[in-house]
């Protein structure tokens, strides 16, 4: 581990939660485990151009005092011993003769950067009655910073922040070396060995060629803008605030509009009933369609990153390591969407949800290989209304973030 950097503090200039950064450390796997290579594939490279991907847990002391100095080196004994199997975690980013991407890792790199901070005039309380996250990102590290920055930064970090009744745990994860699936089962496997466990219960399967081997070579480069001195991108701070909000969907809420979507009779066409994610997909997207004023004739686009785990042939396993996810897009006109009944949006998104095979897939697959191309979030425009995570992810499986 590396020595403690000087005291910074995140601060917003106007507001923010005063996170006192009070040092930061680098985790590598406990065993030496030489170089080794993994090539990134066609449902990695996509990803090279969004942003880390970023966590947040809140943990109460539950009426208890906490021991932050002692927990903080018990999830770091932890992390040591659970990159050995997840060791792609502990590299860099980087490129073969060939200029195709890959993840590398030597023992000589400094793995996962770790930084210990205190707020401790905050309530967990105060973050959870948030309705934005712009606040919540002082306690999370890599803010802004693009997946390609792994060429020259950690593909992961952690923030551990001391709060006045708990901790926060902040994480962010490269993109383009995982996907959500990928990043529960890796943060359910530290929490396992952090509980006592010798060692993992699942581990990961870290053959990605297995699910696609095309070699694809981009031709893209890092932005010159370097990153602040707390890890965030500069440009992510003086950009103008993104405008946010967060709704809470009660069960009994969700309970409603899955009935109200399925209230009438069953589609001839032998459709299922429509799904918890289908009823509540669509009932946003009519909402932010409608509040975005689009002119009756204008396209509305729904997207969902689907996993694909068990969509391709042949299926790779739950335990698969790496992104093996593709976005699904379906569109209607804005008119027909507000128009019709929310039996008719949701139908429109079934469809594509289950028609997006293997064949569908490969065919995708095939299309974006022959012409590479890299977009940002904010390439989507105004007419799409994207969703991403999963509540199938192990995060909310009961104690599967315990770690005591």
């Amino acid at each position: 581990m590396a020595g403690d950097l000087p005291e910074v503090v995140k601060k917003e200039e106007t507001g923010g939660l005063k996170v006192k950064i009070t040092g930061k450390t680098h985790v590598k796997p406990a065993k030496k485990l030489d170089k080794k290579e993994f090539q990134l594939v066609t449902f990695d490279l996509p990803y090279l151009a969004f942003y880390y991907n970023q966590k947040l847990l809140l943990y109460g002391d539950n009426g208890g005092e906490v021991r932050f100095p002692e927990m903080v080196e018990k999830l770091k004994d932890g992390l040591e011993t659970v990159l050995e199997p997840f060791h792609q975690l502990a590299g860099r980013l980087g490129k073969d003769k060939d200029g195709v991407f890959r993840v590398e890792y030597d023992d000589d790199m400094e793995g996962v950067e770790v930084a210990e901070a205190v707020a401790d005039d905050i309530c967990i309380a105060d973050l959870v009655a948030e309705e934005g996250t712009a606040t919540l990102k002082e306690l999370i590290p890599y803010n802004g910073i693009l997946n390609l920055e792994g060429l020259q930064r950690p593909l992961m970090a952690v923030q551990l922040t001391k709060l006045k009744d708990g901790v926060a745990m902040g994480c962010a994860f490269n993109h383009a070396v995982l996907d959500g699936t990928a990043t529960w089962h890796f943060m359910s496997s530290w929490a396992e060995i952090c509980r006592g466990a010798q060692d993992i219960s699942v581990a990961p399967f870290l053959e990605r060629t297995k699910a696609r081997n095309t070699r694809v070579k981009l031709d893209i480069t890092l932005p010159p803008e370097p990153a602040a001195a707390n890890g965030d991108s500069k440009e992510a701070a003086a950009a103008p605030p993104l405008r946010e909000k967060v709704f809470k969907f009660t069960e009994a809420a969700i309970d409603k509009i899955k009935s109200k979507v399925n209230s009438t009779n069953l589609p001839s066409d032998g459709s299922n009933p429509f799904s918890t994610f289908q009823s509540l997909s669509v009932h946003i997207w009519r909402h932010v369609t409608q509040a975005r004023n689009l002119k009756p004739e204008d396209i509305t686009v729904f997207t969902v990153f689907a996993d694909c785990r068990k969509r391709v042939d042949p299926p790779m396993p739950e335990s698969y390591f790496g992104n093996l996810i593709q976005a699904i897009f379906t569109g209607t006109a804005a008119g027909l969407l507000l128009m019709n009944p929310p039996e008719f949006g949701a139908g429109v998104i079934q469809k594509a949800i289950v028609s997006h095979d293997a064949a569908a897939i490969d065919q995708r697959n095939k299309e974006w290989e022959s012409a590479p191309k890299i977009f940002q979030f904010k390439d989507a425009g105004m007419n799409c209304v994207a969703v991403g995570s999963s509540p199938r992810f192990k995060v909310y499986d009961g104690g599967a973030l315990m770690w005591r």
